[in-house]
């Protein structure tokens, strides 16, 4: 079997946007264990030669604001930095979702009638709470849905994770009872799974970008 894509496939890139609630309440244990968790998921990916070929990702941090940790670079060029979190803060989702926003509208490469453009844009969001700017980001997810990113998945992480807010931006939410490191790590590896799962069913022909493989044991899928 090639271990390669299609060479019409893998001249288009896969934009992936991953936010991360780097929020005072993740202060501590939380926070180291998505430092394990991203590390684990850009590991995945890197070992995975469709993704190397096409993945590019941008990891964006959001406490009292939002930022870009990562900016959107190609999966073989990524290095993590430390993921911190500040001793209090809160959780300004809308504000990621705006920047989501800005980096789709200037980064991703349109379809036109002289070229196909990026493959749909994928967007994975993790949080421990609920949105403090919450008109901001309602503001925000009527905007993002009309960008035309092929999935986006949501994480309530821990008990306190608001999941009604996640699901008024998607219907594909999965939450953690803890936000433990075993948690996060399973969590961020079926991210990549998923990312590696998306990519196969797309160039083998699927029509469905919203298609996932199944979450492992860790990850609850409300009913």
């Amino acid at each position: 079997m090639s271990r390669r894509l299609p060479v019409f496939f893998r001249s288009r890139r896969l934009p992936v946007y991953v936010l991360l609630d780097t929020s005072g309440s993740m202060k501590g244990e939380p926070i180291q264990a998505v430092n394990v968790g991203v590390k684990v998921m850009v590991s995945a990916l890197k070992q995975d030669p469709y993704c190397l070929e096409i993945v590019h990702l941008c990891l964006i941090t959001f406490d009292i604001e939002a930022r870009d940790l990562v900016s959107l670079t190609p999966l073989e060029d990524i290095s993590v930095p430390e993921i911190t979190s500040p001793e209090s803060g809160a959780t300004m989702l809308g504000s990621a979702l705006e920047l989501v926003i800005q980096r789709f509208e200037t980064e991703v490469i349109r379809p036109t009638a002289e070229r196909k453009g990026d493959w749909r844009p994928l967007l994975f969001v993790m949080t421990d709470g609920k949105p403090a700017d919450i008109q901001a980001y309602r503001n925000a997810v009527l905007a993002v849905k009309r960008l035309n990113f092929g999935n986006i998945v949501a994480c309530a992480a821990g008990p306190k994770a608001k999941q009604e807010f996640l699901r008024e931006l998607t219907d594909t939410v999965v939450s953690l009872d803890t936000t433990g490191s075993a948690a996060f790590v399973a969590f961020f590896r079926w991210v990549s799974a998923s990312i590696s799962f998306v990519i196969r069913r797309s160039s083998a022909g699927a029509t469905s970008p919203t298609v996932l493989p199944p979450p492992p044991a860790e990850l609850i899928v409300p009913l």
